[in-house]
């Protein structure tokens, strides 16, 4: 029974240090980057951001959207989720805003030609945040489920 307590104790956190998005590279990804200022959030899983060392027409204010989470959307379909939109957009400026450091990683393009990041504020998933906070679900591309028979 002891060594059952002490392997479990073992295994848990390098789990949970492996599923952590922030700490993994997918491949096929196009690398990583610090954003040096968020400059808007649209909704909770689309932020804007600034790369100061891209070329301007692709690093000034660049929509990106977080991976592995759907938020409901502000332009939703009812009243319930346009609300709950609301709250998932608060959630994501006010992490933001607290990050000393926001790093996108595993940038790739999504199905609809959008950019696509693990985005890591001070080295924890926002994906997790918004999910634990019950303003967004799991997502992983594929059909997305309603936000208004909650």
């Amino acid at each position: 029974m002891r060594r059952l307590v002490l392997t479990a104790i073992l295994i848990v956190p390098i789990s949970v240090f492996a599923a952590n998005p922030c700490n993994e590279e997918l491949p096929g990804s196009y690398g990583h980057v610090l954003a040096d200022e968020v400059v808007g959030v649209y909704d909770g899983d689309t932020i804007t951001v600034t790369i100061n060392d891209w070329p301007s027409l692709i690093g000034q204010a660049i929509a990106v959207r977080v991976a592995g989470v759907d938020a409901p959307e502000i332009r939703g379909e009812c009243a319930a989720e346009k609300v709950l939109a609301r709250e998932a957009r608060a959630f994501t400026r006010k992490a933001v805003t607290g990050a000393k450091r926001v790093e996108l990683r595993n940038l790739r393009r999504d199905k609809y030609f959008r950019v696509l990041a693990d985005v890591c504020l001070d080295g924890k998933p926002l994906s997790d945040g918004l999910i634990r906070e019950g303003l967004g679900r799991h997502y992983e591309g594929g059909r997305k489920l309603g936000w208004c028979d909650l």
